[in-house]
């Protein structure tokens, strides 16, 4: 593993995504947007505070997955992934770069909505900014691995996007957002047990209703943290060298 070369990569991607506007729009913009469309479709704050938390956990973990599986699966299509991978260059340093550039744009994505969301959605938090933040941020970066991950095992964009049902669609549905955990049957619970989507829910929980998270708290981030890097780890071990 090289800083340097990781640090080139992330340049490069970050260059590329600054130049394909629709895709920015989509990763920074259409979270927010979906935001200021909740809050008006409730038309209560009591309501909106209850979910805007939950939505603030779950978009920046679907729109990341998204646009990072597309996008590095498109530059496997396009040969730079195998002309990259003739260079020395690890592939560790490959899928870290590609974790910062996109981790940077989670950044912005994940600002944003909480800026809108804090100020003119009119979103009050009893506890600290900070556990609200540093959750919505994990969760981006823990669909950015996923996707990284995902895009090893997709030959075609359409794949791709299939693997949001198979991959995340069961998390939210099972990470306890309709229905407890607890209330579950016990195969579904068992299942969400092993989920890194369920501790990221229950993060974000302690972290909108506590003033101060304590120790699940912090179990729950940790896990999170080491979902995203276990998916980083294993998305290095399957990326081919090769595109056929």
């Amino acid at each position: 593993m090289s800083v340097a070369i990781t640090l080139a990569t992330a340049r490069r991607i970050t260059t590329q995504l600054r130049h394909d506007r629709r895709t920015v729009a989509l990763m920074v913009l259409v979270p927010t947007l979906v935001m200021i469309l909740l809050y008006y479709v409730m038309d209560d704050e009591r309501s909106f505070g209850r979910w805007a938390p939950i939505l603030l956990c779950v978009f920046p973990f679907l729109v990341m997955f998204l646009i990072t599986s597309i996008a590095t699966l498109r530059e496997r299509t396009s040969g730079t992934l195998e002309r990259l991978m003739a260079m020395p260059l690890g592939r560790l340093d490959l899928l870290l770069g590609y974790g910062l550039a996109f981790g940077l744009a989670a950044c912005a994505q994940v600002a944003l909505a909480l800026a809108v969301s804090l100020t003119w959605l009119g979103l009050d938090l009893p506890g600290p900014l900070w556990p609200l933040v540093l959750v919505a941020l994990l969760n981006a970066l823990l669909g950015t691995a996923l996707g990284l991950l995902c895009s090893a095992f997709a030959r075609t964009e359409f794949q791709a996007v299939q693997f949001m049902p198979i991959v995340m669609i069961p998390q939210i549905l099972l990470g306890g957002i309709l229905v407890p955990r607890g209330q579950m049957a016990t195969v579904l619970e068992w299942i969400s047990d092993v989920l890194p989507m369920s501790y990221a829910i229950e993060a974000m929980a302690h972290a909108v209703a506590d003033a101060d998270p304590g120790g699940e708290f912090w179990r729950d981030v940790v896990v999170v943290a080491g979902s995203a890097v276990l998916a980083l780890l294993l998305g290095a071990a399957t990326l081919r060298r090769r595109t056929s």
